[in-house]
C-alpha cells in the first residue's frame, strides 16, 4: 500500500455533499428526552445509589441537542440566501 501519491496521480476532490444534519440532532435530542424522563421516573433509586447526576446529564444532553438544532437551522437558512441577499444584510 502506498501512502503518498504524486500530484499527477491524484484524482480531483469530490464536491461537498449537502446533508441534513437536523435529523441527526433531532434523533439525539429525542433520545436524551427519553433518558431524562426515565431518570426522573427512577430518581429515588438513582439517588439511593449516588447517581442523581444522571438527571443533570440528560438535561444537558437535551440542551446541547436543542442548541445543535438551532445552529443547523440558522446555517441552513444562511446558506439558502443568494449572494445579493447576503450583501444587503451587511
Amino acid at each position: 500500500m502506498r501512502v503518498w501519491l504524486k500530484d499527477s496521480e491524484r484524482l480531483p476532490d469530490p464536491p461537498p455533499m449537502k446533508t441534513d444534519d437536523r435529523a441527526a440532532f433531532l434523533v439525539g435530542t429525542v433520545l436524551w428526552i427519553v433518558a431524562a424522563v426515565l431518570a426522573a421516573v427512577f430518581a429515588q433509586p438513582l439517588a439511593a445509589h449516588g447517581a442523581s447526576w444522571v438527571i443533570a446529564m440528560a438535561l444537558v444532553g437535551v440542551g446541547t441537542g436543542l442548541l445543535g438544532l438551532v445552529y443547523t437551522q440558522l446555517r441552513r437558512t444562511r446558506s439558502a440566501r443568494t449572494p445579493s441577499e447576503r450583501a444587503s444584510r451587511r
